[in-house]
């Protein structure tokens, strides 16, 4: 048994790759259960096609990178925890809804937050145009 231990426990890069597997099916059942994945693509879309369009700076593609990565993050983070608690709390409880309303609202301050930086960066380059 210990044999079997020591050989599992060994690194291997082969095995590192293989592990990826889990991973990216983690990604298609996040993309197939959290329906608002959809509307921070679009805008995610949008935002990289507005940095085309309007040239943006090295430093403000990275915030844009940023703020698009963060927010599908923190979504990715939320459907977990809303995976886990409908696995652990079948039946209403309370603390299941706040922990379900907490991991939530982290999702809308992170998209707040990307919503301010494509202000910040996208606006006067808009308003320039226009006047």
């Amino acid at each position: 048994m210990d044999k079997k231990i020591a050989e599992k426990k060994r690194f291997s890069i082969i095995s590192r790759l293989k592990s990826t597997t889990h991973a990216w099916r983690g990604i298609g059942v996040f993309i197939r259960t959290a329906h608002n994945t959809w509307v921070h693509i679009f805008f995610g879309v949008l935002a990289v096609y507005l940095g085309f369009i309007l040239q943006i700076s090295g430093v403000e593609w990275v915030l844009i990178i940023f703020s698009i990565g963060f927010v599908i993050l923190a979504e990715t983070i939320n459907t977990a925890i809303e995976i886990d608690i409908n696995l652990t709390s079948p039946t209403y409880h309370p603390y299941a809804r706040d922990t379900k309303d907490v991991a939530a609202g982290a999702v809308l301050i992170t998209a707040i937050m990307a919503g301010i930086v494509g202000l910040i960066i996208f606006l006067p380059k808009i308003l320039a145009l226009v006047n």
